[in-house]
């Protein structure tokens, strides 16, 4: 009978709370006492502490109350150096996934989370994960997503019992940001995840029907007269690199030193001395035909890490510091040019990031690279000189973002690039504006860009977006327009790949927010999308599209899209001559997606794509092939296949006098990759990543460019462009986190670049090819020690 006294309040209490939008709070308990975190709740403080209980489910049911055989209840404590948390999350122990994983990946596990807002604004969460294996997993998250790049010092510890597990948490102050005032009310959620339901819950319930999530927190009370220790923090590194070539071996030894100091409670300064990147991941380089660079992800720890505010704007693409050098080299006669340097050297960088009390944002970046010089040998005299490439530089960024309603902002955004000497200089400045509803149901956001560039020759641009929209609801809708003037130039610190063109874009979705017979996640997103060059008003690109995106009850996921382009488009980019286009025949293009349920150790990702356009056999077939085994909680494998074939594809190849030749070719694109992991525990895993790209093309015939955007016949232009290009990357690495933010990792990696100028079809001699004549092997070795300062004080 007690049973189901107990049962019945749970429900009403939950019905209560989820459907009258009251928002929840705990309150934190002082304590004196000293408490270990070792997912033991044995010290006497946690059972004084205030229960928060009653999760309500975010997906795929929203709005339903836990089960009672998975109740979740979590305790908050605090002192001056940190807060802990304590829960208590029950369940049959046989049911819980536990996959041991690499930080940051969620991988096939149940999961507890702590989202703390330290300015109860509505607009950034600091996010804490803790697996059932014991994985940790932090990043920083916005209105536009989150950030797993951050990594905080924290720390967490798991334990099983008989009626579930127990997480314990213990968050310093360092590791967050929020006001000085002496009493403190920070925004906080609590989530759960049971991963073999694929069901997601939160303490605070969060309505569907609200575009933005991360406005619907509950309240943290309690903290109060606080006395954080020095936030000052120092990562000294050590590294040796091993590479061995066809030239001979040569041995490199780096140290250097990241410093973190926290100013104050609000704001952060990080420094990098002599940065060493050597271990980042590898670029996923492919064989550019187009007239835009490809672009990279950035795999830099310190441009990644807590650089939310500095993408208010969308100014700063960090791979530009310490990328290629941007001057040419002139060759005098008789001289040729026998080494150009592939990136820029980085010689120090700061960042400096906080919030004050009203909520004013303010971020400065700044980055210095060093002189870098190309070489070049006199042929009659065999003597070498060096030729500035690039001079110093200085890169420099800096935004104000104002938060107000706890929904919405403004923000200004900086950037300059100043080189020494008469190289070129670029200032780019953006007004950013993201406003919405007291009830986040519609949303109006835009900006305002103005560029400078210095140069031989000096032009200013202009760039200007606005949009508005529905964002709650099972209907959703909006509207919005780019307008691009022809100079304007952000690419000395960002990208930019198209200007001197307007748009106008349309939106609608349904979506469902509770399951369904066959679903239990559905949704339906259309777009109408129109872009004219600005001089001609010509339909630069515009298309009509449908995508659909569902998850089966047995949590397979399905997607299937449809896109139609019913009128023939201009390409002013293709022909590489300003004022000149190449017209694009109708087209359409589908595709069908497959997912199959990670939860299961055999999963299946598949993808057919087409693109057919109204032009004889100009087509592109595609398909993606991905199967993965999970062998235990400890290794898996995935191997990922991509096929590309495009057929009388056209596109431009070469000046010949003052004709811009096209050619007619066929294209194939082949990639092979694998990746697979080892965890030994959850601070030490082995990783591979190999992935060879192999492409080939075959021209077919040559093609002049006519003034009114149609191709004819080229009889004269007959050099041969066949090509068959092989890049290679293979990444072998072991890591271990030895102490909380120290690292001791060991990384082998091969890379090998092959390319002919003829058509070779034979996977096997690519390879020989590749592995016989171009291999560059590297072995590194890399030490990371986190030294906190209050800790270090005492060594003396």
């Amino acid at each position: 009978m007690n049973i189901l006294k107990n049962s019945i309040l749970y429900l009403f209490l939950t019905f209560t709370a989820t459907f009258y939008g009251q928002k929840r709070s705990v309150q934190a308990i002082r304590i004196t006492d000293h408490i270990t975190v070792d997912g033991v709740l044995d010290e006497p403080a946690w059972a004084n502490a205030q229960d928060a209980s009653h999760f309500v489910m975010y997906e795929p049911d929203n709005g339903k109350p836990e089960d009672v055989d998975k109740r979740s209840a979590v305790k908050v404590l605090y002192d001056d150096e940190a807060v802990y948390f304590a829960a208590v999350l029950q369940d049959s122990p046989e049911n819980i996934m536990r996959e041991i994983a690499l930080r940051d990946d969620f991988k096939t596990a149940d999961h507890f989370g702590v989202f703390i807002n330290g300015y109860n604004d509505g607009q950034q969460d600091f996010r804490f994960f803790v697996s059932a294996a014991g994985t940790q997993l932090d990043c920083l998250a916005t209105q536009n997503g989150e950030d797993y790049s951050w990594d905080a010092i924290w720390f967490s510890s798991v334990s099983l019992t008989d009626s579930g597990w127990v997480v314990e948490m213990k968050i310093p102050y360092a590791a967050i940001r929020f006001s000085d005032g002496q009493e403190q009310f920070w925004g906080l959620n609590f989530y759960r995840e049971v991963r073999r339901n694929r069901q997601k819950f939160f303490w605070n319930p969060i309505d569907r029907n609200i575009g933005s999530a991360i406005v619907q927190t509950g309240l943290l009370t309690g903290i109060n007269n606080i006395e954080p220790p020095t936030r000052l923090f120092f990562i000294p590194y050590s590294s040796v690199y091993v590479n061995d070539n066809e030239a001979g071996t040569e041995t490199t030894f780096k140290a250097g030193m990241d410093i973190k100091y926290g100013i104050n409670d609000s704001f952060t300064l990080d420094a990098i001395l002599i940065p060493d990147f050597g271990q980042a991941a590898f670029d996923e380089v492919v064989l550019n035909l187009g007239p835009f660079e490809q672009q990279f992800n950035e795999n830099r720890p310190f441009f990644t890490e807590g650089t939310d505010i500095f993408n208010k704007g969308g100014l700063l693409y960090t791979r530009r510091i310490g990328g290629p050098p941007t001057g040419t080299v002139t060759p005098a006669e008789g001289e040729e040019v026998t080494e150009i340097p592939s990136k820029v050297n980085l010689i120090n960088a700061i960042k400096l990031s906080g919030r004050t009390n009203n909520g004013l944002g303010i971020g400065v970046m700044n980055a210095v690279t060093e002189r870098t010089y190309a070489t070049l040998r006199n042929t009659a005299t065999n003597t070498s000189r060096k030729q500035l490439v690039e001079p110093v530089a200085n890169y420099n960024i800096f935004v104000l973002d104002q938060r107000f309603r706890k929904n919405s902002s403004v923000s200004f955004t900086n950037t300059n690039v100043m080189r020494e000497g008469s190289f070129r200089d670029a200032n780019v400045s953006a007004l950013v504006y993201n406003l919405n509803t007291r009830a986040n149901t519609y949303n109006l956001s835009g900006d305002f860009k103005y560029s400078t560039v210095n140069d031989i020759e000096s032009k200013n641009g202009y760039s200007s977006y606005i949009s508005a929209s529905k964002t709650s609801g099972k209907y959703r809708y909006g509207l919005s327009s780019f307008y691009v003037s022809e100079d304007y130039d952000n690419n000395d610190l960002g990208i930019i790949f198209t200007t001197n063109y307007y748009n106008l874009n349309a939106n609608a979705s349904y979506r469902i927010l509770n399951p369904t017979k066959l679903f239990n996640t559905f949704s339906v997103n259309t777009n109408v999308y129109a872009e004219f060059h600005n001089d001609t008003n010509r339909l630069q690109n515009g298309y009509a599209e449908v995508n659909v995106n569902s998850t089966t009850r047995k949590n397979d996921y399905i997607g299937y899209g449809f896109q139609v382009v019913p009128f023939d488009l201009y390409d002013f980019y293709e022909p590489r001559i300003t004022g000149r286009f190449v017209k694009v025949p109708k087209s359409v293009f589908a595709y069908i997606y497959f997912s199959s349920n990670y939860n299961r150790k055999f999963a299946l990702d598949i993808e057919p794509e087409i693109w057919l356009s109204d032009e004889k056999d100009r087509n592109y077939y595609g398909l993606t092939f991905s199967p993965r085994y999970r062998f235990n909680n400890r290794m898996q494998m995935i191997y990922s296949f991509n096929y590309g074939l495009d057929t009388n594809n056209k596109g431009w190849i070469a000046f010949e006098g003052d004709d811009i030749v096209f050619t007619r070719r066929d294209r194939t694109t082949i990639t092979n990759s694998i990746s697979g992991k080892y965890s030994v525990n959850s601070n030490m895993t082995i990783n591979l990543t190999a992935r060879h790209y192999w492409t080939y093309g075959e021209n077919l015939e040559y093609l002049t460019l006519q003034d009114d955007g149609m191709l004819t016949e080229n009889t004269t232009f007959n050099e041969n462009r066949d090509f068959t290009y092989n890049n290679w990357n293979f990444d072998l690495s072991y890591t271990w986190w030895f102490a909380p933010g120290s690292q001791l990792s060991f990384l082998y990696r091969n890379n090998a670049v092959g390319q002919f100028e003829y058509v070779n079809r034979n996977y096997g001699k690519n390879l020989d090819y590749l592995f016989s004549n171009n291999l560059n092997s590297i072995f590194s070795l890399s030490l990371r020690y986190y030294i906190d300062y209050n800790a270090a004080k005492n060594w003396i």
